[in-house]
Protein backbone atom coordinates (compact mmCIF):
# COMPACT_ATOMS: atom_id res chain seq x y z
CA UNK A 1 0.00 0.00 0.00
CA UNK A 2 2.81 2.40 0.96
CA UNK A 3 4.76 1.51 -2.17
CA UNK A 4 1.69 2.16 -4.36
CA UNK A 5 1.10 5.53 -2.68
CA UNK A 6 4.71 6.57 -3.22
CA UNK A 7 4.48 5.49 -6.87
CA UNK A 8 1.36 7.62 -7.36
CA UNK A 9 3.06 10.65 -5.78
CA UNK A 10 6.20 10.26 -7.91
CA UNK A 11 4.23 9.76 -11.13
CA UNK A 12 1.94 12.69 -10.27
CA UNK A 13 4.98 14.91 -9.79
CA UNK A 14 6.36 13.79 -13.15
CA UNK A 15 3.07 14.56 -14.90
CA UNK A 16 2.79 17.95 -13.19
CA UNK A 17 6.36 18.83 -14.16
CA UNK A 18 5.63 17.95 -17.78
CA UNK A 19 2.51 20.14 -17.81
CA UNK A 20 4.32 23.08 -16.17
CA UNK A 21 7.10 22.76 -18.74
CA UNK A 22 4.50 23.46 -21.44
CA UNK A 23 3.56 26.67 -19.64
CA UNK A 24 7.18 27.77 -19.37
CA UNK A 25 7.71 27.34 -23.11
CA UNK A 26 4.47 29.16 -24.03
CA UNK A 27 3.20 31.61 -21.37
CA UNK A 28 0.84 33.28 -23.86
CA UNK A 29 -2.27 31.72 -22.31
CA UNK A 30 -1.57 33.18 -18.88
CA UNK A 31 -0.88 36.61 -20.34
CA UNK A 32 -4.11 36.67 -22.36
CA UNK A 33 -6.19 35.32 -19.48
CA UNK A 34 -4.79 38.04 -17.21
CA UNK A 35 -6.61 40.69 -19.26
CA UNK A 36 -10.09 39.78 -17.97
CA UNK A 37 -9.36 40.10 -14.22
CA UNK A 38 -7.52 43.36 -14.90
CA UNK A 39 -10.63 44.74 -16.61
CA UNK A 40 -12.89 43.52 -13.79
CA UNK A 41 -10.80 45.26 -11.14
CA UNK A 42 -9.77 48.38 -13.03
CA UNK A 43 -13.15 49.16 -14.63
CA UNK A 44 -16.03 47.31 -12.94
CA UNK A 45 -14.49 47.50 -9.48
CA UNK A 46 -13.68 51.20 -9.72
CA UNK A 47 -17.16 52.02 -11.01
CA UNK A 48 -18.98 49.99 -8.35
CA UNK A 49 -16.82 51.56 -5.65
CA UNK A 50 -18.42 54.92 -6.47
CA UNK A 51 -21.98 53.60 -6.31
CA UNK A 52 -21.64 52.04 -2.83
CA UNK A 53 -24.89 50.12 -3.22
CA UNK A 54 -23.54 46.73 -2.09
CA UNK A 55 -22.93 46.05 1.63
CA UNK A 56 -19.30 45.01 2.08
CA UNK A 57 -18.95 44.84 5.85
CA UNK A 58 -17.02 48.07 6.24
CA UNK A 59 -14.46 47.33 3.52
CA UNK A 60 -14.11 49.08 0.19
CA UNK A 61 -15.78 47.36 -2.74
CA UNK A 62 -12.41 46.73 -4.39
CA UNK A 63 -11.24 44.98 -1.22
CA UNK A 64 -14.42 42.91 -1.15
CA UNK A 65 -14.23 42.13 -4.86
CA UNK A 66 -10.53 41.25 -5.23
CA UNK A 67 -10.77 37.73 -3.70
CA UNK A 68 -13.76 37.03 -5.95
CA UNK A 69 -11.89 38.08 -9.09
CA UNK A 70 -8.85 36.10 -7.95
CA UNK A 71 -11.02 33.00 -7.55
CA UNK A 72 -12.73 33.64 -10.87
CA UNK A 73 -9.47 33.90 -12.79
CA UNK A 74 -8.16 30.68 -11.22
CA UNK A 75 -11.36 28.79 -11.99
CA UNK A 76 -11.56 30.06 -15.56
CA UNK A 77 -8.08 28.67 -16.24
CA UNK A 78 -8.82 25.31 -14.60
CA UNK A 79 -12.28 24.73 -16.08
CA UNK A 80 -10.84 24.51 -19.61
CA UNK A 81 -8.09 22.10 -18.60
CA UNK A 82 -10.01 19.20 -20.09
CA UNK A 83 -9.06 20.50 -23.52
CA UNK A 84 -5.55 19.20 -22.90
CA UNK A 85 -6.64 15.56 -22.71
CA UNK A 86 -8.75 15.93 -25.86
CA UNK A 87 -5.70 17.39 -27.60
CA UNK A 88 -3.51 14.58 -26.23
CA UNK A 89 -5.98 12.02 -27.56
CA UNK A 90 -6.03 13.62 -31.00
CA UNK A 91 -2.21 13.67 -31.07
CA UNK A 92 -1.96 10.05 -29.90
CA UNK A 93 -0.22 11.01 -26.64
CA UNK A 94 -3.05 9.90 -24.37
CA UNK A 95 -3.07 6.39 -25.82
CA UNK A 96 0.64 6.09 -25.00
CA UNK A 97 0.01 7.18 -21.40
CA UNK A 98 -2.75 4.62 -20.97
CA UNK A 99 -0.58 1.65 -22.02
CA UNK A 100 2.13 2.54 -19.48
CA UNK A 101 1.98 1.22 -15.88
CA UNK A 102 1.37 4.77 -14.65
CA UNK A 103 -1.66 4.75 -12.30
CA UNK A 104 -4.68 6.62 -13.66
CA UNK A 105 -4.82 8.57 -10.41
CA UNK A 106 -1.29 9.86 -11.07
CA UNK A 107 -2.26 11.06 -14.55
CA UNK A 108 -5.20 12.97 -13.10
CA UNK A 109 -3.40 14.30 -10.02
CA UNK A 110 -0.49 15.51 -12.14
CA UNK A 111 -2.81 17.63 -14.24
CA UNK A 112 -4.68 18.88 -11.17
CA UNK A 113 -1.41 19.98 -9.53
CA UNK A 114 -0.34 21.63 -12.78
CA UNK A 115 -3.65 23.51 -12.87
CA UNK A 116 -2.97 24.64 -9.31
CA UNK A 117 0.45 25.99 -10.30
CA UNK A 118 -1.08 27.85 -13.23
CA UNK A 119 -3.71 29.17 -10.85
CA UNK A 120 -1.01 30.47 -8.51
CA UNK A 121 0.68 32.37 -11.34
CA UNK A 122 -2.70 33.90 -12.19
CA UNK A 123 -3.29 34.77 -8.53
CA UNK A 124 0.04 36.62 -8.42
CA UNK A 125 -1.04 38.73 -11.40
CA UNK A 126 -4.36 39.62 -9.75
CA UNK A 127 -2.64 40.54 -6.48
CA UNK A 128 -0.14 42.73 -8.35
CA UNK A 129 -3.00 44.54 -10.11
CA UNK A 130 -4.73 45.02 -6.76
CA UNK A 131 -1.52 46.50 -5.37
CA UNK A 132 -1.27 48.95 -8.28
CA UNK A 133 -4.90 49.98 -7.61
CA UNK A 134 -3.96 50.51 -3.93
CA UNK A 135 -6.26 47.81 -2.62
CA UNK A 136 -5.25 47.01 0.94
CA UNK A 137 -5.00 43.25 1.54
CA UNK A 138 -3.75 41.28 4.54
CA UNK A 139 -0.48 39.65 3.46
CA UNK A 140 0.56 37.71 6.56
CA UNK A 141 2.63 34.53 6.32
CA UNK A 142 -0.37 32.46 7.44
CA UNK A 143 -2.59 34.27 4.96
CA UNK A 144 -0.23 33.70 2.03
CA UNK A 145 0.12 30.00 2.88
CA UNK A 146 -3.65 29.74 3.15
CA UNK A 147 -4.13 31.44 -0.22
CA UNK A 148 -1.67 29.02 -1.85
CA UNK A 149 -3.55 26.04 -0.39
CA UNK A 150 -6.99 27.35 -1.38
CA UNK A 151 -5.88 28.23 -4.92
CA UNK A 152 -4.25 24.81 -5.40
CA UNK A 153 -7.35 23.00 -4.13
CA UNK A 154 -9.79 25.16 -6.08
CA UNK A 155 -7.88 24.91 -9.34
CA UNK A 156 -7.36 21.19 -8.82
CA UNK A 157 -11.06 20.59 -8.26
CA UNK A 158 -12.19 22.47 -11.35
CA UNK A 159 -9.43 20.88 -13.46
CA UNK A 160 -10.68 17.46 -12.33
CA UNK A 161 -14.26 18.44 -13.13
CA UNK A 162 -13.09 19.67 -16.52
CA UNK A 163 -11.45 16.31 -17.27
CA UNK A 164 -14.69 14.52 -16.37
CA UNK A 165 -16.60 16.73 -18.81
CA UNK A 166 -13.97 16.11 -21.50
CA UNK A 167 -14.30 12.35 -20.95
CA UNK A 168 -18.03 12.60 -21.63
CA UNK A 169 -18.23 15.03 -24.55
CA UNK A 170 -15.00 13.89 -26.31
CA UNK A 171 -14.81 16.78 -28.83
CA UNK A 172 -13.27 20.24 -28.51
CA UNK A 173 -16.32 22.02 -29.90
CA UNK A 174 -18.74 20.42 -27.42
CA UNK A 175 -16.32 20.93 -24.57
CA UNK A 176 -15.84 24.63 -25.33
CA UNK A 177 -19.61 25.06 -25.58
CA UNK A 178 -20.23 23.45 -22.19
CA UNK A 179 -17.31 25.33 -20.65
CA UNK A 180 -18.71 28.67 -21.79
CA UNK A 181 -22.18 27.73 -20.52
CA UNK A 182 -21.12 26.84 -16.97
CA UNK A 183 -18.38 29.39 -16.20
CA UNK A 184 -20.42 32.59 -15.95
CA UNK A 185 -23.35 31.01 -14.04
CA UNK A 186 -20.80 29.61 -11.57
CA UNK A 187 -19.35 33.09 -11.16
CA UNK A 188 -22.60 35.01 -10.76
CA UNK A 189 -24.15 32.33 -8.52
CA UNK A 190 -21.33 32.74 -6.01
CA UNK A 191 -20.38 35.39 -3.46
CA UNK A 192 -17.63 36.79 -5.71
CA UNK A 193 -19.30 40.12 -6.51
CA UNK A 194 -21.89 40.50 -3.75
CA UNK A 195 -22.55 38.99 -0.31
CA UNK A 196 -24.86 36.02 0.12
CA UNK A 197 -27.08 38.12 2.40
CA UNK A 198 -28.53 40.16 -0.50
CA UNK A 199 -29.23 37.16 -2.74
CA UNK A 200 -32.78 35.87 -3.27
CA UNK A 201 -33.54 32.60 -1.50
CA UNK A 202 -33.10 30.32 -4.51
CA UNK A 203 -29.74 31.89 -5.37
CA UNK A 204 -28.54 31.44 -1.79
CA UNK A 205 -29.25 27.73 -2.13
CA UNK A 206 -27.27 27.58 -5.37
CA UNK A 207 -24.44 29.49 -3.72
CA UNK A 208 -24.25 26.93 -0.90
CA UNK A 209 -23.65 24.07 -3.35
CA UNK A 210 -21.35 26.13 -5.59
CA UNK A 211 -17.68 25.21 -4.92
CA UNK A 212 -16.58 28.64 -6.13
CA UNK A 213 -18.34 30.20 -3.13
CA UNK A 214 -16.08 28.28 -0.74
CA UNK A 215 -12.98 29.40 -2.61
CA UNK A 216 -14.09 33.04 -2.50
CA UNK A 217 -15.09 32.87 1.17
CA UNK A 218 -11.73 31.41 2.19
CA UNK A 219 -9.74 33.92 0.13
CA UNK A 220 -11.79 36.84 1.44
CA UNK A 221 -11.25 35.70 5.02
CA UNK A 222 -7.51 35.31 4.49
CA UNK A 223 -6.89 38.47 2.47
CA UNK A 224 -9.52 40.95 3.67
CA UNK A 225 -11.52 40.31 6.84
CA UNK A 226 -9.00 38.30 8.87
CA UNK A 227 -11.88 36.24 10.30
CA UNK A 228 -10.59 32.69 9.93
CA UNK A 229 -13.42 30.87 11.72
CA UNK A 230 -14.92 29.35 8.56
CA UNK A 231 -11.67 28.83 6.65
CA UNK A 232 -11.14 25.26 7.97
CA UNK A 233 -14.67 24.34 6.82
CA UNK A 234 -14.05 25.90 3.39
CA UNK A 235 -10.79 23.97 3.03
CA UNK A 236 -12.40 20.70 4.15
CA UNK A 237 -15.17 21.14 1.56
CA UNK A 238 -12.58 21.78 -1.16
CA UNK A 239 -10.49 18.76 -0.11
CA UNK A 240 -13.54 16.49 -0.12
CA UNK A 241 -14.70 17.83 -3.49
CA UNK A 242 -11.20 17.39 -4.94
CA UNK A 243 -11.01 13.79 -3.73
CA UNK A 244 -14.36 13.01 -5.33
CA UNK A 245 -13.42 14.46 -8.74
CA UNK A 246 -10.02 12.73 -8.57
CA UNK A 247 -11.65 9.32 -8.16
CA UNK A 248 -14.26 10.00 -10.85
CA UNK A 249 -11.69 11.50 -13.24
CA UNK A 250 -9.36 8.52 -12.81
CA UNK A 251 -12.27 6.20 -13.67
CA UNK A 252 -13.42 8.29 -16.65
CA UNK A 253 -9.95 9.12 -18.01
CA UNK A 254 -9.56 6.06 -20.30
CA UNK A 255 -13.03 6.70 -21.76
CA UNK A 256 -11.71 9.74 -23.65
CA UNK A 257 -10.15 7.45 -26.27
CA UNK A 258 -13.28 5.31 -26.69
Amino acid sequence: MLKESIAIIVKSYTMAEMEVRKLRHDPTELITRAIQPILWLAIFGQAMSRIRAIPTGGFTYLQFMTPGILAQSVVFIAIFYGLSIIWERDMGVLQKFLVTPTPREALVLGKMVSAGIRGLSQAIIVLLVATVLRVYLRMTILGVLGVILVVMLGAGFFAGLSMIIASIVKTRERFMGIGQVITMPLFFASNALYPVSIMPGWLRLVSVINPLSYIVEALRSLLVTGDLMRVPLDICVLILASLVVTVVSAFMYPKVVV
